[in-house]
């Protein structure tokens, strides 16, 4: 099942979105929005599932062409949005880029930072940022969405709460961080709001693609029209969904319309190394900040800038066949003005 969310008030709109995602069809009339959805998902989602069948197969009373435009992130806001870091190539590159040393215990104790949930921008909305200073980067990334998730669970039983599926711009701005970290008391100005994909998937929409609580498919990344990457998601994610939606809950509930994402998708080279640009032969990379410690080491100094105001990502995933599966965040950096 496909689910998205039409940009009308602060938590937008429920719409079902066929396979696709050409079609759409209204579905307040069983969840007005994506979080009641979640609230109540074992009542709700049989009724979603029908109507989507019926999308699919042109039956759908009321369906209409979908503008993905139109759509918010799949949740507008959300009680809970806690990102982890399960990619420990990213970890180690952007913390050598720190001059900082990475513990052993990062192997098995999982990485992760509670964002600001409040308000996430919409998939195509523009990134407003106050300086180019600031060094904005992209993030791309993969998240779940949860139903409500006791404390203390295993990640076995963690796996079992995971409902939704969709892609994340983490949008960091890399010239805070070190400051900020300094402190000893995390992000905060640093990660100002991010952004997901038009469309949120059930797991099982992925088919032998979601296997071990991972994505095994490409996520492709594009920076201002050239492809940027498209390292492979499953594989060198260290910790899978279930682990990181139970560390998340180690000492607390999560509530339902929970959002737990993975961390910038990243690989080395086979051979060990840090990975490779596109143009090289490697796989790329899901943000500026690792093709810049690349360069560094490499090179002894980092060539590419972050990103300037007219700057455009987009980050999508594709299926085996090349279909879109989440749809596109396609986002422009642009300067802050106030209102």
């Amino acid at each position: 099942m496909k689910l998205a969310t039409l940009k009308n008030g602060r938590d937008g709109e429920l719409v079902v979105v066929s396979r696709d995602l050409t079609r759409a069809v209204r579905a307040a009339d069983i969840a007005p929005t994506l979080q009641q959805a979640t609230e109540n998902w074992d009542a709700v989602s049989p009724t979603l599932e029908s109507r989507y069948a019926e999308l699919n197969a042109g039956k759908a009373e009321g369906a209409f062409d979908l503008d993905q435009s139109a759509l918010h992130s799949p949740l507008p806001r959300t009680y809970h949005w806690a990102d982890g870091s399960a990619y420990l190539n990213h970890v180690q590159l952007v913390r050598q880029a720190r001059n900082a040393e990475m513990p052993e215990t990062f192997w098995t104790d999982p990485l992760m930072y509670q964002g600001g949930g409040d308000k996430f921008l919409a998939p195509t909305e523009d990134i407003e940022a106050i300086s180019e200073e600031h060094g904005i980067d992209f993030e791309g990334e993969i998240a779940v969405i949860t139903d409500d998730v006791p404390m203390a669970v295993t990640p076995e039983q963690a796996a079992a709460h995971i409902k939704l599926v969709m892609l994340v711009n983490d949008v960091s701005l890399r010239g805070l961080i070190p400051g900020e970290l300094a402190k000893g008391f995390g992000f905060f100005q640093a990660k100002p709001a991010s952004a997901f994909s038009p469309i949120a998937v059930t797991p099982d929409e992925l088919g032998d693609a979601w296997r071990d609580g991972r994505v095994h498919l490409p996520l492709t990344v594009h920076l201002n029209g050239e492809k940027f990457g498209e390292p492979q998601a499953g594989p060198d994610m260290i910790f899978n969904f279930p682990q990181l939606v139970a560390h998340a809950a180690r000492t607390r509930y999560l509530g339902a319309g929970a959002i737990v994402g993975s961390g910038t998708v990243s690989n080395p080279d086979p051979d060990g190394g840090p990975g490779k640009p596109v143009a090289d032969g490697g796989v790329g990379y899901s943000c500026l900040a690792e093709v810049r410690m690349v360069e560094k080491i490499q090179h002894g100094d980092s060539k590419t800038p972050f990103m300037r105001f007219g700057d455009r990502v987009r980050i999508e995933m594709f299926d085996r066949e090349g279909k879109s599966i989440f749809g596109a965040i396609d986002q422009q950096v642009v300067k802050y003005q106030p209102r």
